[in-house]
Formats: C-alpha cells, structure tokens, sequence
C-alpha cells in the first residue's frame, strides 16, 4: 500500500521532469531557428544562407533544412502538410515526425514563403529522464521503506488500542456500565477513548435518570389529559339505566361513557408510571436562557383558551418586557403547566386565577394566584411524591426542581385573591451585585412589610435554598 501511494507521488513528478525536457529540447530548437531566419531576413543568397546554417549546427545533432528557396532540401522530414499549413498560417508550429518531432518556422521573402525546419530526435527530447526515472524510483524504494517500518509501530498501537475499545464495548453491551478504557495509541484512538468513557459516564448517569425522567414526562402528559377529562366532563350524561332512548342515542351515551373510562383508565396509568419510577440525581450541563415573560405569554394563550370554556377569569400582569432566567424554555413551560393544571386540576370551574411577573432583589419571581380553596400543608405539598389531594405530587416537584436548577427555589403562600399562591424564584443573571449593610437591610424588611400591609399582598419570605 505504501508503494502505491509512493509510486502514485512520484510517477506524476517523472512525468513533469520528462514535460520539461521535451520543452526545453523544442526552445532550443527555436534558437536555432532564429539563427537562419535571421539571415534569411537580411538576404537570401545562399551563400548567407548556407552560412547561418552552419552556425545553427555547432553542438547540434542534426541540420536545420530551408525549405523554398531550391537549397537541397532532401534532409527534411517534414510533410508537405505540415509545410503547407505553415505557409498558410503563417506562425511556427512543431509537427510529430518518424524519431522525434520538427519545428517548422516560415519566413515571408516577398511573393513566396520559406519555411525552415529544425528536427530533434527523440533521444534529445527524452535526455536526461532516464536518469531522472531511476533517481525517482529509488526515492520512491526508500520512501516506501521507511513508511513499513512507520506503519509497523503505528499499527501495533492501533491495534492493542482497538482492542481495549472492542472489549470495552462488549462489556457496556452485556450492562456493565462501571467499564472504562486507558486511552492510548494514535492520537484519532485516543481521542476515540476519551469519547467511550465520556458517552459511558453519560450512558451511566442516564440510567440513574431515566426514571425521573420518565415521571416527569409522564405529569407532563397532565395537560393535555386535563383537557380531555374538563372536556369529557362537559358532555352529556352517559346513564342509560334510567328511561327509554333509541338505539341512536344508547350508542351516544355509550360512546360518551367509554370515552370517560378511558380517560380514567389512562389517568390511573399515568398515576401507576409516576409512582413506580426512582428518584435519581439528575446531571444537567447547565441552564440555557429564555426570556420568562415570552413563555408565560405562549402557555397563557393556551390555558385561556381553556379558562374561557369554564368560565374562570384569568390575567397576566408584568409579562410585557423581557426577562430573562437562566432555565431551559421547554422546562420552564412543563413547571408553568404543572402549576397552572393544579389550579385547573383542583379548584372549582368558575375559579379565578392569575399570573403575575415581576425581578426583585437580584430575582425573577412567577406567582400563581388562584381563588380557590388553598392549600392546608405547604411543606407536604413541596415534598416529592406527596399531595394533600390524592395524586402523585409531581406538579409543585417539577417546579422546584426547574426553580433550584436557576439557583432560585419555590414557596407556597395565602394568595391575594383567597386560595393558594405558588411562586417560583428564578435567579436574576442580569441583577447587579451588591452589598447591604445590616442598617439598609433592616430598613428595607420594614419598608417591604409596610408595603405588604398596605398592598394587601405578601412577599414570598423563603430564599434559595438547596434542598
């Protein structure tokens, strides 16, 4: 293999060396050419003639021949032609002939055209590249040498290295996460070992994630199941054991009742997934961006929509400016859904409700407000896989596991309008830093409890914790 990509380096090189011989050969005949069309120009006697000749023929293996002016012209061995097409076109043109190739200049003598042909042989064309050849491939010999040698090692290498990576593989296949591989060899294989015990690092702490995952995907599932039940709610009764109905209106009814049993059916699964999964340690890279006002905005439009069907009144306030958090849009989204479907999920329809933006503090603060019947055991509540209502007690979870991920946290509340208020802290990334002396503090906890007082509203007193 080596030989070939040596001998593919070198044949081309021979090739170019063996081009510039042969150009080289024709420009030397051209000089010599010059030579008697020089003295042509000046007279045709061909005693002149003769003369320039001559001199074109030092150190020249052949004599340039005059074509035209009746000199001897039996020497040439050019075709009558390639004599007539350099008459005609006037300009110098080389012509392959028997054992090299001639050069053919015309000289224009008045009415008549002299041509004077020079011919190289083919060992002058082809001078010296034998030479070349042989150096050439003696280069490509030695090249082609030293590149086994190379290779050997290399590949020795390569191959121990490429079998620690095969036998590591087949472990990870069998489920032995735990495996890992000493990254030697060329540097691609290195770096190829750097990435299998990276991507086993990641295969190891997704599967100690995969079930939370799964849990939360699962409540996420909620909103659009809550949907579907409110909507299922909303049908007619499905009784068919009291009064007479035609066979068009039992199979209506029926149809209504299989679909509320469905719903049910699908509820319990989804309550038996969340159950059912581990709690694991979740490993995020770290947070991405979005602006908090833009998602409360996209998922209010839909639940509006839905609020509207029950008749509950809803607003928004503080969500018309950017804010930014340093959260994921997507999770985000799931944390306002898993609230927001709470109040849907427990409060009455005809239940107002509101959500509220606004920084403070060095934070982002998103506040759910309902007017419901509130919520009796905060700290339960805010406590993974509990619920003072029966489910799985994802929802608030989901919500402060977004919330500890920008550094912030989640507290329950009495909301202004009656019912539970649940606001989730964000961490602020465009907030200044600044120091508070213990005067300024105080002062500032007894201007915020005035303007609770009087707002009637209170502030979340819980700050970022990391439990």
């Amino acid at each position: 293999m080596c030989s070939l990509v040596a001998l593919a380096f070198l044949i081309p090189l021979g090739l170019s060396l063996r081009e510039q011989s042969r150009e080289e050969a024709i420009a030397e005949a051209a000089r010599r050419s010059a030579l008697v069309t020089g003295a042509l120009a000046v007279s045709t006697d061909p005693a002149v003639v003769e003369r320039a000749v001559v001199a074109s023929t030092e150190g020249a293996p052949t004599r340039p021949v005059v074509h035209g002016l009746g000199l001897d012209e039996s020497a040439g061995r050019a075709s009558g032609t390639d004599l007539d097409q350099a008459r005609a076109e006037r300009r110098s043109l080389v012509a392959d002939v028997d054992g090299g190739v001639v050069r053919l200049d015309p000289v224009v003598l008045g009415d008549r055209t002299a041509v004077v042909e020079v011919f190289v042989p083919d060992s002058t064309l082809d001078e010296g590249a034998g030479g070349t050849w042989l150096l050439l491939f003696a280069v490509g010999a030695a090249l082609a040498g030293a590149a086994v040698l190379v290779v050997d090692r290399v590949a020795g290498r390569a191959v121990d290295a490429t079998r620690g990576l095969v036998k590591a593989a087949l472990s990870i296949g069998d489920g032995d996460l735990g495996v890992r591989v000493d990254p030697t060899g060329p540097r691609e294989l290195a770096e190829a070992g750097y990435a299998f015990n990276r991507m086993a690092d990641r295969l190891d702490a997704a599967r100690t994630d995969e079930r939370e995952l799964v849990a939360d995907l699962s409540h996420r599932l909620r909103t659009p199941l809550t949907v579907l039940r409110l909507d299922a709610e909303a049908l007619e009764s499905d009784d068919t054991s009291v009064g007479s109905f035609s066979e068009a209106e039992l199979d209506r009814r029926r149809g209504i009742r299989r679909i509320r049993q469905a719903i049910v059916t699908l509820e319990g699964e989804i309550d038996v997934l969340i159950k059912t999964t581990r709690k694991a340690v979740a490993h995020e890279a770290g947070p991405a961006m979005c602006d908090v006002s833009e998602v409360v905005r996209d998922r209010m439009v839909f639940w509006a929509a839905l609020a509207g069907d029950q008749n509950r009144p809803q607003r928004v306030t503080g969500a018309q400016l950017r804010i930014p958090a340093p959260v994921p849009r997507a999770e985000l989204a799931a944390a306002l859904d898993a609230v927001i479907g709470n109040v849907f999920r427990y409060t009455p329809q005809g239940t107002a409700f509101e959500v509220a933006v606004s920084r403070r503090d060095g934070y982002v603060a998103i506040r759910i407000d309902d007017a419901g019947p509130g919520i009796a055991n905060p700290d339960r509540a805010l406590r993974r896989g509990t619920s003072d209502q029966g489910s799985t007690g994802l929802g608030l979870d989901i919500a402060k596991r977004v919330a500890l991920q920008a550094n912030g946290s989640v507290s329950i509340d009495r909301a202004r309008l009656g019912g539970a208020s649940v606001v989730m802290l964000l961490a602020d990334p465009e907030a200044t830093p600044r120091q508070v002396s213990r005067f300024g503090l105080v002062g500032r906890m007894a201007r915020d409890a005035r303007e609770q007082k009087a707002s009637g509203r209170r502030w979340p007193r819980q700050r970022p914790t990391d439990d």
